[in-house]
């Protein structure tokens, strides 16, 4: 790998930074101690701060030159609601809330871009450096949109990294089109009528209306779409009922939506709305049908993804850089390249092995309670980010 020199020599104070985030997790727009500290590295390496764009979000940014021209290197900062697993030296100190999805390693890798770009100066124009709150639920890109991210700080194009367990360190993952998939949540309510179980034809049964339309919702996925089409659908929650011998008024179900496409979606709900609503007529039952489009999918654009390809190779080596299969899971990056040209992309975590004693049981996976971030990706991240702002400001624009 073709690292920065100075990065290197500075990544044992960056991963200090970083395991002091991991240990003071905070959720989604409550990042206000998360922001503390970015904020003040940036000052304290020179760097101009913009806050409280989508609540507690940060903008640094670094100018040089007499360009016009700008691109925005984005990093999440939130923590999940959940308890950690691992008992090391940084370890969570707020019970019920982790970095188990490694955005305190995107922060420092970020930071340690931001030092170096701020002291070498290597371009002519402006990186912005986009500190983004509320990822994991909250919709925090959309905030910050909505709050003028582009129109205060007019960019070009917008690039993201996430880091990817299982992957060896040292290896990018990157596709044109479709990285991750819509996220989406329903939940229909079956309005039946109550009885003694005794005597069920007294009343109208909502759950064999539910177990029939579990099943049915099924047929959406293998019957209405284009088998070339990816999409699942999964009922999670079932409930209903309170004694074992009352037959209840109603029950609901609820699930999530996952797709690579808009139009996949539009089809969904729209299918799924007609077959709650005619399967609950057949029983003489009613229904009322909850659909939430929370993120959108996450689709990278062809250009921009062919320029990370070829500033990554240059790091990692060319066979180092290569498709990725696109995952169900979502990401709210997804809102920034609607609304820009941009580019998302892994770069492997390792299977695990980098964690020191102390961690709990289990694989080293996203979302996991034994997670912990692989502090040998924080020179290689920063690296990238340097590379691709040096890149796209040197090369000519259409």
């Amino acid at each position: 790998m073709n690292l920065i020199e100075p990065i290197l020599a500075d990544a044992a104070t960056i991963t200090a930074i970083r395991r002091d985030i991991h240990a003071h997790p905070e959720l989604c727009f409550q990042e206000k101690r998360t922001a503390d500290v970015i904020a003040q590295a940036l000052t304290d390496w020179g760097i101009p701060v913009h806050r409280g764009m989508g609540t507690t979000g940060v903008v640094g940014i670094i100018q040089n030159g007499t360009s016009k021209r700008a691109l925005g290197l984005r990093a999440d900062i939130d923590a999940l609601p959940m308890t950690e697993h691992n008992t090391f030296a940084h370890a969570s100190q707020h019970a019920g809330k982790m970095h188990a999805c490694g955005h305190d390693g995107h922060t420092a890798m970020l930071l340690a871009a931001a030092k170096h770009l701020s002291k070498h100066r290597n371009f002519d124009g402006t990186v912005y450096l986009v500190f983004q709150p509320a990822e994991e639920g909250g919709g925090g890109a959309r905030e910050m949109i909505k709050d003028g991210l582009f129109e205060k700080f007019p960019m070009e194009a917008i690039f993201g990294i996430h880091n990817w367990p299982g992957m060896p360190v040292g290896t990018v993952g990157v596709n044109p089109g479709a990285m991750m998939a819509s996220s989406n949540e329903f939940t229909i309510t079956i309005r039946g009528k109550g009885s003694h179980a005794a005597l069920p034809h007294l009343g109208i049964d909502p759950v064999p209306i539910a177990c029939q339309l579990v099943l049915g919702l099924q047929t959406i996925i293998t019957r209405n779409r284009r088998p070339v089409d990816p999409g699942v659908i999964s009922v999670t929650k079932i409930h209903g009922g309170e004694a074992l011998n009352v037959v209840p008024d109603s029950v609901a179900i609820a699930g999530t939506v996952r797709t690579f496409n808009v139009e996949l979606i539009d089809l969904v709900e729209k299918r799924m709305r007609e077959m709650a609503e005619h399967t609950c007529a057949a029983f003489g039952a009613t229904c009322e049908i909850e659909f939430r489009r929370n993120y959108p999918p996450t689709v990278n654009h062809p250009a921009e993804t062919e320029f990370v390809r070829r500033v990554m190779a240059t790091v990692v080596g060319a066979d180092n850089v290569t498709p990725f299969e696109p995952t169900m899971g979502s990401e709210d990056f997804s809102f920034f390249l609607q609304a820009k040209p941009g580019c998302y992309f892994m770069l492997g975590n390792g299977d695990g092995e980098h964690r020191e004693g102390g961690h709990g049981l289990g694989p080293c996976m996203l979302h996991n309670p034994s997670y912990d971030f692989n502090d040998d990706l924080i020179p290689l991240g920063a690296t990238a980010w340097v590379r691709l702002a040096e890149s796209w400001l040197a090369t000519p624009r259409p």
